[in-house]
């Protein structure tokens, strides 16, 4: 039986769809929320919907590898509906969550509430980290295999560093006793502890403390002989410098199963935008040295970085507007990630707009384990529709969610959302006022 009502035409649209290899002008349909076909119709399709996407790309929906969606706890800086509207804006259709929450996802109970509440709202597909530690304090494992059972598909500290080595270690090898990926953040536990900017000649003069990059170069070299010894996987969260990515090129080289990501961010700013101690932009990590800033870039063109994210951080007015120093660290991302990834494809990559598609669905999507970011006949139809020439001015009015804070207030950027699809379900279209 054929319900016309559930099928959905695309039309004259460019399809990237990288985990395929296809980058043509096709048609693709939708049948009961699953890609029926691509260029060729299946048999007796009647659309029940038609979007003409002529002049537009046909995209896998994007998966982001970090996106805070502040609940539960922190529900005066963001709620789970105001941030699942801006993944539709963005074109975001599975997002990886960290569980540095309030209280944090270290019991199942916490993370079936969390994955019910997001399931309701049908729009992205929320993927939640459990934490690695209890209450991520760093000191008694989580049951690893119980958070597996409720929906987790990785293990993160958050920002939260583990002192005690030992308990890495063990961590490491429960992991990988149980074939779990523990996504770590390279910070070490006291090098940088409470500095606000890249340890350089800026911050110097700022009179702003340091985060040197042996802090996370330090932590690089304990993660790789933890890995040695345990043949634990991990994804490597939000590599800031050329010292560190040189690190993982090595690792990779020798055969350590490692992946790693970089925030979005990251890949276009510099200490230099700190500007007049501008808050919007602490980060955390700190941007750091152009140097630093034009290796994040190669890495991503020849591959040693694996995937873009938004690193999407909504901080309320009252935490931000503050002196630098003291104003909370983060930006918001989502509804930025597809424009921010083009404008890496054409200031460097040479306009490579499938690769650069590619590091937001694809690739993020085999690093995080996912069937998802692709749109194979029989996957899920989760489709991002954008206009890759539309220009579009961020402000903080314009965005979703409810963090209206990031460095690129007032910049204008290429790339803009027309429609997202949440499993065959038209959840988010610009025009349709």
């Amino acid at each position: 039986m054929n319900n016309a009502s559930m099928n959905l035409l695309i039309k004259n649209g460019r399809v990237i769809d990288p985990a395929n290899g296809v980058d043509a002008v096709r048609d693709l349909y939708i049948v009961d929320g699953k890609v029926a076909g691509v260029g060729a119709a299946p048999a007796d399709f009647k659309a029940g919907r038609t979007i003409d996407a002529s002049g537009l790309v046909v995209a896998p929906g994007l998966v982001d590898l970090s996106a805070r969606l502040r609940e539960p706890g922190y529900e005066y800086k963001a709620t789970l509906d105001s941030e699942m509207q801006a993944a539709m804006q963005g074109g975001v259709t599975s997002l990886v969550c960290p569980p540095d929450t309030d209280p944090v996802l270290d019991e199942p109970g916490l993370v079936e509430m969390l994955k019910h509440r997001a399931r309701r709202l049908n729009q992205a597909h929320v993927h939640p980290l459990g934490a690695l530690t209890m209450g991520l304090k760093g000191k008694a494992l989580t049951e690893m295999a119980e958070l597996t059972e409720s929906g987790c598909i990785g293990f993160s500290q958050a920002e939260e560093p583990i002192e005690d080595t030992t308990v890495l270690l063990r961590a490491m090898q429960y992991a990988k006793t149980y074939g779990f990926t523990v996504w770590l953040r390279a910070q070490d536990a006291h090098i940088g502890r409470g500095g606000v900017a890249h340890a350089g000649p800026l911050a110097s003069r700022l009179g702003l403390s340091g985060v040197p990059v042996m802090a996370e170069t330090i932590a690089l070299h304990t993660i790789f002989e933890l890995m040695r010894a345990t043949g634990a996987r991990v994804h490597l969260c939000r590599l800031s410098s050329a010292a560190g990515l040189e690190l993982v090129r090595a690792a990779k080289a020798e055969g350590l199963p490692v992946t790693c990501d970089v925030g979005a961010h990251h890949i276009h700013l510099t200490d230099a935008d700190i500007g007049f101690f501008d808050p919007n932009a602490r980060v955390t990590p700190p941007f750091r040295s152009q140097r630093d800033r034009d290796a994040i870039r190669a890495g991503l063109l020849d591959g040693t970085v694996d995937a873009i994210c938004s690193d999407h951080t909504p901080v309320d007015d009252d935490e931000k507007l503050l002196p630098f120093g003291e104003a909370s660290p983060g930006a918001t991302g989502l509804e930025l990630l597809l424009s921010l990834a083009l404008k890496w494809s054409d200031d460097y990559a040479g306009g490579k707009l499938a690769l650069a598609v590619s590091r937001i669905s694809a690739d993020a999507a085999r690093v995080a384990g996912l069937n998802a970011g692709q749109l194979g006949v029989g996957s899920v139809a989760d489709v991002c529709v954008f206009d890759p020439a539309a220009r579009w001015t961020v402000e903080g009015g314009a965005l979703a969610s409810q963090g209206k804070h990031t460095p690129f207030l007032g910049y204008e950027l290429a790339g803009q959302v027309q429609a997202t699809i949440v499993a065959g379900h038209v959840a988010y279209e610009r025009n349709a006022r």
